[in-house]
């Protein structure tokens, strides 16, 4: 029996839908990735806050009921589009990434399709590593980076290399 995976859609990141994206709270040690409040990131304008970084660069992922599955984040970069990826917690771990990931390459190379797609991963995270690579970034780089919370720390640049042949279906 095949595994159900969702169909993901991306669509122009709301208020509301970064209110929501705030109060997900990830289990340790993926809690790295839980988000300030939403009244404390529209009071400092930052990241998805900012009124006009929400609009340039992140978008919401929804599944086929519309609701809120994740978000994307498209960092310009010269020639690159660095993308940032985050599901909804209780999705995470399900075997759902690879089509999550894909969807989000897959807008990347509409919105920029002469650039090369990117990302940047904590190497302690199998999890995410494991689904990048399935859909179909390798490993080009290791280097440290300050985390958010201010600690040096190593993190792999992933380069998508192409789309896999089954496009998003998972048996895994």
């Amino acid at each position: 029996m095949e595994k159900y995976i969702p169909k993901f859609r991306i669509v122009p990141m709301d208020e509301d839908h970064g209110a929501d994206i705030c109060t997900w709270r990830y289990d340790s040690p993926y809690d790295v990735y839980s988000w300030l409040p939403w009244e404390q990131m529209k009071a400092l304008d930052v990241e998805f806050g900012n009124p006009t970084l929400r609009a340039e660069q992140y978008a919401s992922l929804l599944d086929e009921n519309g609701e809120l599955a994740g978000f994307a984040q498209y960092f310009p970069l010269k020639g690159v589009t660095r993308i940032g990826v985050g599901m909804r917690p209780d999705l995470c771990g399900h075997g759902y990434g690879k089509a999550f990931v894909i969807a989000i390459v897959e807008e990347a190379l509409r919105r920029k399709p002469d650039n090369e797609v990117d990302l940047e991963v904590l190497t302690w995270n199998k999890r995410a590593i494991r689904a990048y690579q399935k859909s179909g970034f390798v490993i080009t780089d290791l280097y440290e980076k300050m985390t958010p919370g201010g600690i040096s720390k190593p993190y792999y640049c992933m380069v998508f290399r192409g789309l896999p042949e089954d496009n998003g279906t998972d048996n895994s």
